[in-house]
């Protein structure tokens, strides 16, 4: 599947017109026999309200002759009536059934895509984005789904009927109908050209604003820190304008589109009389005709009105659904081999050797973060990697987890280089850690249990013990309730229950990234050297702590995205060069 370029603001694909009407098509398809029930039972409805007309157009036309015997044409009047209520209500239930499958079924493959997709892709797209599309977007395709969908089969089955039954009744009186076509075929051609870029535009203005009010929210301590609250107002006024002004936009095509759209099927009602009256008086037609056709006209009003209504909402379910899929096409186009869908992945190497080749990466154009990086570590090395701040230490470790892509060179796990390994095999392969960390809702034990289930308490309470959590963990119980909600762990305790999950994990290569930035310097070396005995793969540490690299196999050193030194500490530090004056000023 190949998505159409995404709008400037978009950080993720949108699907073209084309995919969504194909998904639209594999949907009807896969529910054909719910879909033809559902519209079966509306026909019907529909069928059982023609009668009336038909029968009104009798009583009216025998009237004018002076023999009428309204009784019986009464009673088949008001069984109809029961009859199409019945139908209805049945029809509305199939109907409403059969939404709630398809969105149901389109929820859990959204739910899946999301989860697929790889880490650099979540971080290239923020925060506002994934949330106003898992929200936002999911909440009106389900009204799409459930209410707009279902109404306008229905209103498009029920104008087909009713205009075959004008024909049945008199061919000649469907002319007066035609004399709304091209009023309602020009004004819907406007408003469909103009309506799905400008909701497109809608959707991605709430994103930017939610992005926005996250970061805000989140950094809220920072902003009013340094002083920046009315810089991140001015920016969230600017937010709430461009969201206000793309709304205004499609308020007016609405504006303009609808008031036509009603004088266009309110057109055919006075042309059927006037044309149908002098059809009658020229004696081409019967008055029991002409009244059929003028009632049929007038009760097609409310499903041409229906139509028009939710000709709109179907425009801003089809803008949602269009940036769902692109969540899809995202995956699909980051998963390697360019399928999303692959479940025969190829598996991720114990091996924990790593071989970066040439490689040459940056944020910017133009602006290289790393310039020629040739780097290789054993499997079971111990490699710290030290340098200046803005050296290129933290964009190396995200290369190697395979986060971001080089832009030129390449990155091996294991003698397989990362782009032939699926995200969840890379993520089997290697762990990135940073200072972040998630406690999840339930209890001490559960959080651990998700980097293990098959763990026993014994492996639980060595995991903690190596990043020396045992203490305050068996103090509480592992049966003690955290996370959202329950008891708030310290920052610096739910650091140490992320790093135990790591314990428990032991993946073939470990990236850490100021993993132990929340704990105090001595702790942090504890835990630092409990982690590199126990874990068995490859240990890559960003080195802030200097202590880290002077406990290391082997010491890189990164200055201006180059490799300037390698060797053991105790190398580097005796041939006076970089890293022994980074040594020097770390001890005073």
């Amino acid at each position: 599947m190949t998505a159409t370029a995404a709008p400037p603001a978009e950080r993720l694909p949108v699907a073209s017109p084309k995919e969504v009407r194909a998904q639209a098509r594999r949907t009807m398809l896969e529910h054909r026999g719910p879909l033809a029930r559902s519209l079966s039972l509306h026909a019907l409805a529909c069928l059982a309200a023609l009668a009336a007309p038909q029968l009104l157009g009798r009583i009216v036309e025998d009237a004018a002759r002076g023999t009428i015997d309204v009784t019986p044409v009464a009673l088949a009047i008001c069984a109809a009536v029961v009859l199409q209520a019945v139908l209805t209500r049945f029809a509305r239930l199939a109907s409403l059934r059969l939404g709630e499958t398809v969105l149901a079924e389109l929820r859990e493959e959204f739910v899946d895509r999301v989860l697929a997709l790889p880490t650099h892709t979540v971080e290239r797209a923020g925060t506002g984005e994934l949330v106003t599309r898992t929200t936002r977007d999911v909440d009106v395709l389900a009204f799409t789904v459930q209410r707009a969908v279902p109404d306008t089969l229905v209103a498009g089955t029920t104008i087909v009927l009713t205009v075959g039954a004008v024909c049945l009744t008199d061919p000649l009186l469907v002319l007066p109908c035609l004399v709304a076509v091209p009023v309602l075929w020009l004004s819907t051609r406007w408003y469909l050209r103009r309506a799905r870029a400008g909701y497109l535009r809608s959707n991605s203005s709430y994103a930017r604003l939610t992005d926005h009010l996250g970061e805000t929210v989140a950094g809220a301590r920072t902003v009013e820190a340094l002083g920046l609250q009315e810089r991140r107002r001015g920016r969230t006024d600017r937010d709430i304008a461009a969201s206000y002004e793309a709304e205004l936009h499609t308020l007016n095509l609405r504006s303009i589109y609808l008031p036509i759209a009603d004088t266009g099927y309110i057109l055919p009602v006075a042309a059927t009389l006037v044309i149908g009256g002098l059809m009658y008086i020229e004696g081409l037609v019967g008055l029991a005709a002409v009244t059929a056709a003028t009632l049929y006209v007038q009760q097609v009003i409310g499903p041409v009105d229906t139509l028009l209504y939710w000709m709109d909402e179907l425009q801003v379910g089809g803008a949602s659904m269009a940036r769902i899929l692109g969540v899809r096409d995202a995956a699909a186009a980051d998963t390697p081999g360019g399928s999303a869908q692959d479940t025969t992945p190829r598996p991720a190497p114990r091996d924990g050797a790593i071989d970066v080749r040439g490689v040459h990466f940056g944020y910017r154009e133009q602006q290289e973060s790393l310039r020629g990086i040739d780097l290789c570590v054993r499997p079971g090395e111990r490699l710290a990697v030290v340098g200046p701040s803005g050296a290129g230490k933290s964009t190396l470790g995200r290369l190697v987890a395979g986060i971001d892509t080089p832009g030129r060179g390449s990155v091996a796990l294991g003698g397989v280089p990362l782009p032939e390994l699926s995200p969840a095999a890379l993520r089997r392969g290697v762990i990135l850690v940073t200072q972040e960390y998630h406690v999840f809702r339930g209890t001490l034990a559960d959080n651990l249990l998700v980097a293990r289930p098959d763990a026993q308490p014994a492996d639980l309470e060595r995991a903690l013990r190596a990043v020396a959590a045992w203490e305050w963990a068996s103090a509480l119980g592992l049966d003690h309730e955290v996370g959202s909600g329950a008891a708030e762990l310290p920052p610096g305790r739910a650091q140490q229950l992320a790093l135990a999950r790591l314990v428990l994990l032991d993946p073939p290569v470990v990236v850490f990234d100021e993993a132990t930035a929340l704990l105090d310097p001595h702790t942090a070396r504890t835990v630092e050297r409990a982690l590199a005995g126990l874990l068995s793969g490859t240990v890559v540490s960003i080195a802030h702590r200097l202590h880290t690299a002077h406990d290391a196999d082997r010491v890189v050193v990164l200055e201006d995205g180059r490799i300037t030194e390698s060797g053991t500490h105790d190398e580097l530090v005796g041939r006076g060069g970089a890293y022994a004056q980074l040594w020097k000023s770390w001890h005073g």
